[in-house]
């Protein structure tokens, strides 16, 4: 791979981002491409991307027998937030499982779900598995209105992340040191549900049917003036890969966002410079 190229390239399709563009790039089999990397230590609001870390920890739990994925938690008006999600438009009372409520946090993002995984889990949990990836923590639940915020969120502190952090996360799910086979084949599995892979999965090679011919399991993020995704792409030659944007000025929740757009030319271009012709 000609590093020099790709790095003429990426600078080229950035030349017009007003914010913040961080990637990192890494192989799944070591020694196979150098790890490529662009502001990939710098901090970016982590959006939804900090779900991934929530379901490790939630799925750690009940390897360890503290939790059990067919326990029921109801519902309760108290829980709903705005945002991603459907459960917000849903009557309280509904009883999901704790794969359930890891499934609606993933696959559709739900906002709501997610917090409850949080209560479930516990803050101070998830960000002990965190101190492996030193630019991630989960200051605070998701879209509460500022009179249940912490103080932390008060003062506008928000859930961070580098695209460094993330593609090391995926890594080591991937190789199974976050958690024993049986509860891996799982996360994975949920994480390739997702249903928005407008970023990494957009632009990558589509079958006649117009489905990704290609395995891209991950997880998105967004919030205003950022647009993330993170993901392992099972092609050819595997990686794991992390698009994070800040500073943009596109706000539009809209498939067409320049950031999303932008995000997917780089997944492309990161596939093409990768896979063998």
């Amino acid at each position: 791979m000609n590093q020099v190229l790709f790095y003429a390239q990426l600078e080229a399709l950035l030349q017009d981002f007003e914010g913040t563009f961080g990637l990192c790039v890494r192989p799944l089999e070591e020694g196979v491409f150098p790890t490529l990397e662009w502001n990939a230590n710098e901090s970016f609001p982590a959006a939804s991307t900090i779900k991934v870390p929530i379901l490790i920890e939630a799925l750690s739990q009940v390897e360890k027998g503290v939790l059990e994925l067919s326990e029921r938690y109801p519902l309760e008006d108290s829980d709903k937030v705005g945002g991603a999600g459907i459960l917000h438009e849903l009557e309280p009372g509904l009883e999901p499982t704790l794969q359930d409520w890891l499934t609606l946090m993933i696959v559709v993002s739900d906002n709501t779900a997610t917090n409850k995984v949080i209560e479930i889990v516990g803050q101070d949990r998830i960000n002990a598995l965190l101190e492996r990836y030193p630019s991630t923590e989960l200051v605070g639940k998701l879209q509460l209105p500022p009179e249940q915020q912490n103080e932390r969120q008060r003062r506008g502190e928000r859930n961070r992340t580098n695209p460094r952090d993330l593609t090391h996360m995926m890594f080591e799910l991937h190789i199974g040191l976050l958690l024993e086979p049986e509860m891996t084949a799982l996360a994975l599995n949920i994480l390739e549900k997702q249903q928005y892979k407008d970023m990494v999965g957009r632009s990558l090679p589509r079958d006649s049917s117009g489905e990704l011919a290609v395995q891209v399991l991950g997880k998105s993020g967004e919030i205003s003036g950022t647009r993330n995704d993170v993901a392992l792409v099972y092609g050819p030659v595997p990686y794991s890969i992390a698009l994070m944007t800040k500073g943009g000025q596109d706000l539009r929740e809209h498939p067409e966002n320049g950031m999303v757009l932008l995000g997917a030319r780089v997944s492309r271009l990161v596939w093409d410079k990768l896979q063998p012709l």
